[in-house]
């Protein structure tokens, strides 16, 4: 049990990630949708054929793996800047205080997903500042096609402005390393896989599941239980 409370950041990531589903398919379902069913240009390529339909899963493999590429990429810029700080200024005390701030992040993160508490989407809305930046470029990569396409995409995506991912940012400002901070933007992602991977197969299916607002809720305070349950370990 020391082991895993040990590691688990990581463990708290990934659940998190998990339990984020419900989050992710308002703010990635139609994207993910786009890439595998929603799009007509796509469907025209890789339909009638069952050699086509692997093609499919393939571009959402690669969406998702350039999607995760760009977690752990940003895991590692905040990660890197925190301990940068840290090691100037010397007080070892900022990461204590980061490390509470990170979980504070997910209890509110928990009753976003719930719907109790709507806080989180003005940070969103901070955030959509550099998305109105960096979205232009995503038109050079659409309509998907091939793989090649769809790893450029998903990193950029992967920056879209979406509470779930600036609550797990905040943890990796506690990080001890900038590898670490990647891992732990890692681990996220990795936790968010099942649902956008189900997405891509069963997007009609899964979209009146994750709205529900049972499911909703109960995701949202389990999240609450792990901010809470991070708080008082530290």
């Amino acid at each position: 049990m020391n082991d895993l409370f040990n590691n688990s950041q990581y463990f708290v990531a990934f659940i998190t990630g998990l339990l984020g589903g419900v989050h992710c398919f308002g703010m990635c379902g139609g994207i993910v949708g786009a890439l595998t069913l929603g799009s007509s240009d796509i469907n025209n390529i890789l339909q009638n054929q069952q050699k086509k339909s692997h093609s499919k899963i393939i571009i959402l493999l690669g969406y998702n793996l350039g999607r995760l590429s760009g977690y752990v990429v940003a895991g590692l810029i905040v990660a890197g800047l925190s301990t940068t700080l840290v090691d100037l200024t010397g007080i070892d005390d900022i990461k204590k205080i980061l490390a509470v701030v990170a979980s504070i992040f997910m209890v509110a993160l928990g009753l976003y997903l719930a719907g109790l508490w709507q806080g989180l989407a003005k940070i969103e809305n901070v955030g959509a500042v550099l998305w109105k930046r960096i979205q232009p470029f995503t038109k050079h990569f659409m309509p998907v096609r091939t793989i090649q396409q769809a790893i450029p995409l998903g990193f950029l995506w992967g920056w879209l402005p979406c509470g779930l991912v600036y609550t797990a940012l905040t943890w990796t400002l506690s990080a001890s390393s900038a590898i670490e901070g990647g891992l732990i933007m890692l681990a996220f992602g990795v936790g968010t896989l099942p649902n956008l991977l189900a997405m891509g197969v069963l997007a009609e299916k899964l979209s009146g599941w994750v709205r529900n607002p049972t499911v909703r809720l109960v995701s949202g305070l389990l999240v609450v239980l792990l901010g809470v349950l991070t708080l008082i370990r530290l």
